[in-house]
């Protein structure tokens, strides 16, 4: 098939490439002219595993290109998937949809012949009836411009993998041709077995929410057991373990820590909670927003347990290197990142902060340009009376706690991601603390 996906970000540039992976002709759109330029080169401007490869391959070959003129991709292609941005809007409680409603306006007028706009923005629920009604209005085509929404479950660090190999695929469309043209450009996925539910719209813009809210609310929950078993003297890690056992519930996902971030989960719990609220079903809007609560607290609940591993010495005037940057290991990504906030944090109490990222020492510099960097994790730890680890790269579980125990002025980690084993580590020397565990 012939296919534009407009919007060329953390969705849209993994989405591009898949595509013409699966064997279509894709024209990406953006309007960003330094990016596009990168893009045609086979350049990727984002950290993605896998995703630089892909693209180099199909760019060469001619299947992939990209653009700023949406025109050319009106007249090019069949099928427009919709990827732009939709960040928290200026209330905090809702999706910011004005790059989408832009997107058809542009795109819309130039639709002369029956096509399918495929959205794959998360949006609140609602928004494909409002979208298909303007572009019906705009578009020469009139309602032979079908209009779907196919929410992405993308995961930063496993992009290509989750758009090549996805759990499922939901479609929410009212005809037939829709649904024609959905199983024809996921065909090859389809035909490996993975499912694909075909919905009303409404039911899948609320999908996708309700997913992501409920990961939030599985790691809120996990947060709130660690600062019980902190209060108790307890061991988190083994209650996560014996929880994991029960088939009804599982492990996965359920990592006490400092809480979720990212582009996408934060103010997905935070719209879908807004939705609640406006449905007028307050019992589940007050459940979510204590999920919310929980995570808005965690910064709070690691510079607790910070000062408990310092004991006589403040954090005022300590030298203290924080592993992580973004947001999750497997991305540059440090939007709403809690590596971030509590490294902010830190510094606000007097402490002077140096933070290493194996990928995101870049992009964090740009957004948070007050604290010292590095790539160098052994050099990162030269002088620290403080190590935090905030974000669980492997390059820190893989560390050997022999080589680096020397470095620091004082062997003392705090891992507030729960992700190291601290049994090596203690026996090199370092002290270990761990949110939800006894200390050493």
């Amino acid at each position: 098939m012939r296919v534009s996906v407009i919007g060329c970000g953390h969705l849209g540039i993994p989405h591009a490439a898949a595509m013409a992976d699966l064997g279509h002709e894709v024209i990406g759109v953006d309007v960003d002219q330094a990016k596009v330029d990168q893009l045609a080169a086979g350049e990727c401007p984002i950290y993605e595993p896998g995703l630089p490869e892909l693209l180099a391959r199909h760019t060469a070959s001619g299947r992939l290109r990209f653009t700023t003129d949406i025109r050319e991709a009106a007249d090019c292609a069949e099928l427009h998937f919709i990827g732009v941005g939709t960040p928290i809007d200026a209330d905090g409680r809702s999706y910011d949809t004005r790059h989408v409603y832009g997107a058809i306006r542009q795109l819309a007028p130039h639709l002369h012949r029956p096509c399918t706009i495929v959205g794959k923005s998360t949006v609140t629920v609602g928004t494909t009836r409002q979208v298909t009604a303007l572009a019906q209005r705009l578009a020469p085509a009139g309602t032979r411009a079908d209009v779907v929404w196919n929410p992405e479950f993308l995961r930063e660090g496993h992009a290509v993998q989750d758009t090549l190999r996805p759990d499922r695929i939901i479609a929410g469309l009212t005809t037939a041709e829709a649904e024609k043209a959905v199983r024809a450009v996921y065909a090859p996925i389809l035909d490996a077995g993975v499912p694909l539910f075909v919905t009303d719209p409404q039911t899948a813009e609320l999908a996708k929410g309700a997913a992501n809210t409920f990961l939030g609310l599985k790691i809120s929950y996990i947060n709130a057991v660690a600062d019980m078993c902190q209060a108790a003297g307890g061991d988190i890690a083994q209650i996560v373990e014996i929880l994991g056992i029960d088939p009804r519930i599982g492990s996965v996902g359920m990592r006490p820590g400092i809480g979720y971030g990212g582009g996408c989960l934060p103010k997905d719990v935070r719209a879908f909670t807004a939705s609640a609220a406006q449905l007028g079903v307050d019992q589940a809007a007050a459940l979510l927003r204590a999920a919310e609560k929980i995570n808005e607290t965690r910064t709070d609940v690691a510079l607790g347990l910070i000062t408990r591993a310092l004991g006589d010495r403040p954090v005022a005037g300590a030298r203290i290197t924080v592993w992580g940057a973004a947001f999750k290991p497997g991305t540059n990504d440090v939007r709403e990142s809690p590596a971030l906030a509590l490294a902010q944090a830190l510094q606000q109490a007097g402490g002077t902060v140096t933070v290493h990222d194996p990928q995101a020492v870049a992009t964090a510099m740009s957004r948070s340009p007050e604290f010292d960097y590095t790539d160098d994790l052994p050099a990162s730890l030269d002088g620290a009376d403080l190590v935090v680890l905030a974000t669980e790269w492997p390059e820190y579980q893989q560390a050997t706690p022999t080589v680096l125990v020397e470095r620091p002025a004082t062997p003392l980690l705090v891992d507030c991601r729960t992700t190291l084993d601290p049994e090596p580590w203690r026996a090199a020397g370092w002290a270990v603390h761990q949110l939800g565990r006894p200390g050493k």
